[in-house]
């Protein structure tokens, strides 16, 4: 019997890569509070990646901080992959209701996030020479969270791992959609901005004149 606090429940789903998430759902599990904190970490993961990086290890970047990328690259990558997956699970059979597709796909975050964090503290320790061993870490949690995604999937959806990939593969279809939207969308927010922008300018120039 699997009697385990939410935080056990991580672990578990965490080092039990095949069957941690069918535990979970069978034990009817998981936390949504836990969640936001594993996002949360994602997110500040993401900005020290970006930012915090040893000198050796630092690419030229922007000098003045913005934090727009860094939340579109971690939070809303994240919530397109959750709002992907359950419409195109939804259209598939899924069993899985939103809020598990979040608590689920944000534990497999986990290796992901963790190597992040441990390839900013190496970039302070290790040379140049040495980042083979970074590497090797971005490698494995990047594998290590892929396998535990398509592990979600499986399970809060029950389907077989040929219907996992397919559903993943038109995941990353809908996630591209979405964001081809979106940014259709903020375009044409834009140019109405600019628009009445510069109505009002001109009406406030000729009020004055």
């Amino acid at each position: 019997m699997l009697n385990l606090t939410e935080r056990q429940w991580v672990k578990h789903t965490v080092f039990h890569v095949f069957e941690g998430f069918d535990d979970l759902k069978w034990k009817k599990q998981g936390s949504v509070k836990i969640s936001f904190i594993i996002l949360a970490l994602f997110f500040f993961g993401v900005i020290a990646d970006g930012r915090l990086y040893g000198y050796q290890f630092r690419f030229p970047d922007d000098k003045i901080f913005n934090i727009v990328p860094y939340f579109v690259k971690s939070v809303v990558l994240f919530i397109v992959w959750v709002v992907g997956n359950r419409a195109v699970c939804s259209v598939l059979d899924g069993e899985g209701s939103m809020k598990k597709i979040w608590i689920y796909c944000s534990y497999a975050l986990i290796p992901y996030i963790s190597q992040l964090y441990i390839n900013v503290v190496l970039s302070h320790i290790l040379v140049q020479d040495e980042y083979i061993f970074m590497l090797i870490i971005k490698i494995i949690g990047t594998l290590w969270t892929g396998i535990l995604l398509l592990s979600a999937v499986k399970a809060v959806h029950g389907f077989s791992l040929a219907k996992t990939l397919f559903a993943v593969l038109l995941t990353l279809a809908a996630m591209f959609i979405i964001l081809f939207l979106l940014i259709l969308l903020l375009s044409l927010i834009q140019q109405i901005y600019v628009f009445v922008y510069s109505v009002f300018s001109e009406i406030s120039y000729r009020i004055k004149v």
